[in-house]
């Protein structure tokens, strides 16, 4: 009992340490600073007005539907908001409009309905060239949107539940007609805010922003089962310009992750993800891992910054996923100020993740991974330390790891092939790949340009939340 009390402890004080104070650098996330939930909008109608019943048993697509189109009429009037007061409001896939705010009360619930059929089947993304999970066509998302302008998607911390179990179960069955459908999925569209909202029992992923740009994600809490297949929390696919913030995220994969594209589909629409703000982020996933890249990234992501994370109780803390036929790139990642505690492997790229979408790939397009900083990072009660594996032919470059602690349980805590760069103060010890000095022409991206430095002249930062307690949250959703 003594030693549990001081485990317990041991981990609060390193989560306190890291935590301890807030200093973003000016440059991080600058591209959201003018996004906010607080829109102003002249007119505003409730979702009662158009016969919706909030008993959680009336269907009321058409009422949300109805209230939307009618909404539409005021785009050039300087938009308008859908309120959803309390209740139950049980509906269908529905599209959002530009212009838009819609509110969810404290106490309001949207609850996808469990008929397949009142999920649309939609075209597949081009740049997948089918469905994720089965060729062909997929199924729509509940909240979805395409071509938008100025959305706000917004609530007092009312929640949108995906009644998700049914279509774990399809899956696990192989009973599965077209790939399952995202929470909330929105297309080609700019300057959106996501904000204050609880996000549960997705069918699949959660927040997936495709084609976008200047997206604000924050203040979330993001809820499935850690046994539900592939509930991604939040995913910026081909996504420019996104910062996501201080939320809470326990599920059944990736915590968050980075996407572009699958293979050849992905290299011909050539949209990267890029200028992506990441922080003060607290999760827990079984399955996957708390913050990754890929595997699909195959129209190239780069210019990330994550700082402020926290993971327990997971698979993997930091991932890179990628593969022979993937092509496309990730460059110039910077990641700092990471806790974890009881998480398998804390650190891990993998050059042999995934299947193909067919056998039309090109076996010789290999990934470029390089300039990938990590840095800051306090681990207790961690399998191993790291697998960092790059390609035959392909070595992944400008690997750079600096004041790193990792309580490595693993007799060989690091695993290191065909990987090339440097570190400093890591421990356990590194492998010999990580030279403790930068070689020939080797520079250390450091989220804003580059330096040709050892890690050791960069000056240390502790970690920061700008959760006002960064253990309320945490420890009372632990049980979910």
């Amino acid at each position: 009992m003594a030693s549990r009390s001081a485990s317990a402890l041991q981990v609060l004080l390193v989560f306190a340490t890291v935590f301890a104070g807030t200093q973003w650098t000016t440059s991080s996330g600058m591209y959201c600073n003018d996004l906010t939930a607080s829109v102003h909008r002249p007119h505003s109608v409730s979702i009662t007005e158009f016969g919706a019943v909030g008993d959680g048993v009336t269907l009321n697509t058409k009422a949300f539907r109805n209230a939307i189109f009618y909404l539409s009429s005021f785009a050039d009037k300087g938009g308008a908001e859908l309120f959803v007061p309390a209740g139950r409001w049980l509906t269908g896939s529905f599209n959002l409009i530009s212009h838009l705010t819609m509110s969810l009360d404290a106490d309001a619930v949207i609850i996808g309905s469990t008929d397949s059929s009142d999920w649309p089947i939609i075209h597949p993304l081009p740049s997948y060239g089918r469905g994720r999970e089965l060729p062909g066509k997929r199924h729509k998302s509940l909240i979805f949107g395409s071509n938008l302008t100025d959305v706000v998607i917004t609530g007092a911390n009312g929640t949108i539940d995906g009644q998700g179990e049914i279509w774990w179960n399809w899956f696990h069955n192989h009973t599965l007609n077209y790939t399952r459908p995202p929470l909330l999925e929105l297309m080609y569209s700019d300057r959106v805010v996501i904000s204050n909202l609880t996000f549960m029992n997705a069918p699949f992923w959660n927040i997936h922003p495709v084609y976008c740009s200047q997206v604000l994600v924050q203040h979330l809490t993001i809820l499935a089962p850690i046994s539900s297949p592939n509930t991604d929390g939040i995913d910026p696919d081909s996504s420019t310009n996104v910062c996501i913030e201080d939320c809470y995220i326990r599920n059944g994969d990736d915590i968050v992750v980075i996407k572009s594209g699958w293979d050849e589909y992905g290299i011909s629409f050539a949209h990267p993800s890029s200028n992506i703000s990441i922080r003060n982020i607290t999760g827990q996933t079984r399955n996957s891992a708390g913050i990754a890249f890929g595997s699909e990234m195959s129209g190239g992501i780069s210019e990330v910054r994550a700082e402020g994370l926290r993971f327990i109780n997971s698979v993997h803390g930091i991932r890179i996923k990628t593969a022979p036929g993937r092509g496309g790139y990730v460059r110039n990642i910077y990641i700092a100020d990471v806790t974890m505690d009881n998480v398998s492997i804390a650190i891990r790229i993998t050059a042999n993740y995934g299947e193909h979408p067919d056998d039309k790939y090109d076996k010789n397009a290999l990934p470029v991974i390089s300039n990938i900083t990590i840095r800051d990072v306090v681990g207790v009660n961690i399998g191993t330390a790291g697998m960092l594996q790059g390609i035959q032919g392909d070595i992944f470059s400008n690997i750079c790891l600096s004041n790193v602690s990792l309580g490595a349980k693993s007799a060989d805590p690091w695993n290191c092939s065909l990987v090339e760069g440097y570190s400093n103060s890591v421990s356990p010890e590194i492998c010999e790949q990580l030279r403790p000095s930068p070689g020939p022409g080797q520079v250390c991206y450091t989220g804003n340009s580059y330096f040709p430095v050892p890690a050791a002249q960069q000056p240390l930062r502790s970690g920061a939340t700008r959760l006002q307690n960064p253990f309320h949250k945490f420890t009372s959703l632990y049980s979910y």
